[in-house]
């Protein structure tokens, strides 16, 4: 293990090598046959297609695409890469250690625009789409807000079924759209990846008779709506209904031109759709390059503005971002989620305690961006973890990757 970077290390990384080490795990999960694509999509999470399965998901599923900028936001590299250090385990640590311990398949830093440090494992290049899974739930509220914004929706207080005729009489179409940004529909609703959980209810139905026929499997209330966090990506699925309801378009087609494009991204990004009713799997299944995950990243640390102008309007950001815009029991140190109360949740996007506004994009596997708006910092993981929530090899990907974090906002700032 080491503690510091060597300096044939850093130049290898600045000519774009290989690095020197063994991937956690990259036998296990197909070095030798080069990282292989899943021969069918239900096989993409297995092990040993894993890797390359998530850079491939659209190779995989019917899809649709969000086409690039004609001008793409610029990410120039910084003249040099700054000391990153975090602490985990009583040991001093660098990025490079982290890409040693955790499975990673990039991590980008960017800082005022610039690049400062990015890594990658298991041969991911910078052109791979890479499988965002629920960090597209972040996306499906940014086009809520975009429609907001334009009037397509005139109300967050109104209902899915506003929207969507179809889910007329269902539970979630009774909900409020703000309620389902919140994850608080009330429902009884158990996400837990077992294979028989009610995510796993959902996903059966919707497979044979689509996605708005799902919503008539949840049908029960445990609480309220508004007053109690639930985590469930069926409410995400209904979200992405409504504003296709809204816009009278798909999700590609609205988020693409309002935001995907508008924020610069460098090339096409795709999202996977239910080959039933052609509609987007909208509670993840997005999948871009890190750079334009990057690129996503500083759009939400500028607070919606590219060069300048705005893509998303500020107070909507603050809506989805701002712990002290929650209710106090969606607030991190009050929210309640598999028996800790570390982060809070906001509109579709998970809040960190702390002293200033900071904010993720979270998904299964080790997916995430992590956004601080007062630093203009942003990082990008990428991961093939052991399994949804990281956590199964016992390395605790999930709180390594915070430590991480937090040492890179000790580089520039105070937590």
């Amino acid at each position: 293990m080491h503690n510091h970077v060597t300096i044939p290390l850093c130049l290898a990384m600045a000519l774009g090598q290989a690095p020197s080490w063994a991937a956690p795990d990259e036998d296990l999960l197909g070095k030798a046959a080069g990282y292989p694509v899943a021969p069918k999509l239900a096989q993409a999470y297995q092990e040993p297609y894993r890797v390359g399965s998530f850079s491939a998901m659209d190779s995989l599923s019917p899809h649709c695409t969000l086409a690039p900028s004609a001008q793409p936001q610029a990410l120039p590299k910084a003249a040099r890469e700054p000391a990153l250090r975090y602490r985990f385990d009583g040991q001093t640590l660098s990025l490079d250690d982290y890409m040693q311990r955790q499975r990673a398949t990039a991590v980008l830093v960017l800082k005022d625009g610039q690049i400062v440090a990015e890594r990658s494992n298991y041969d991911r290049k910078p052109e791979h789409r890479l499988l965002s899974n629920s960090m597209a739930k972040t996306i499906v509220a940014l086009g809520i807000g975009k429609a907001l914004e334009e009037g397509l929706i005139r109300s967050l207080d109104d209902t899915a079924a506003t929207y969507e005729p179809k889910l007329v009489g269902t539970l979630y179409g009774e909900t409020k759209l703000i309620n389902l940004l919140r994850m608080a529909s009330g429902a009884k609703y158990v996400e837990d990846y077992s294979g028989k959980d009610d995510l796993a209810r959902f996903n059966q139905t919707t497979r044979t008779q689509g996605n708005a026929a799902g919503a008539k499997v949840i049908a029960e209330r445990l609480a309220p709506e508004g007053v109690q966090f639930n985590y469930a990506s069926a409410e995400t699925q209904m979200l992405g209904l409504a504003l296709r309801g809204a816009t009278g378009t798909s999700l590609c087609k609205y988020i693409g031109e309002k935001i995907w494009r508008p924020l610069g991204a460098e090339a096409a990004a795709t999202w996977l759709t239910n080959p039933v009713d052609q509609t987007e799997l909208a509670a993840g299944n997005f999948n871009a390059t890190v750079h334009d995950f990057g690129r996503l990243g500083l759009l939400l640390a500028n607070d919606g503005l590219r060069d300048g102008k705005a893509v998303i309007a500020r107070d909507y950001l603050l809506q989805m971002t701002d712990a002290n815009r929650q209710p106090p029991a969606f607030r991190p140190g009050t929210l309640q989620y598999k028996g800790s109360t570390y982060t809070g949740y906001g509109l579709q996007t998970w809040l960190m305690p702390g002293n200033y506004r900071r904010f993720a994009l979270l998904g299964i596997y080790g997916q995430a961006i992590f956004v601080d708006p007062e630093l203009k910092l942003v990082m990008v993981h990428m991961a093939v973890a052991k399994d949804a929530s990281g956590d199964a090899s016992g390395k605790r990907l999930g709180q390594e990757r915070d430590a991480l974090f937090r040492g890179i906002v000790a580089a520039y700032g105070n937590w």
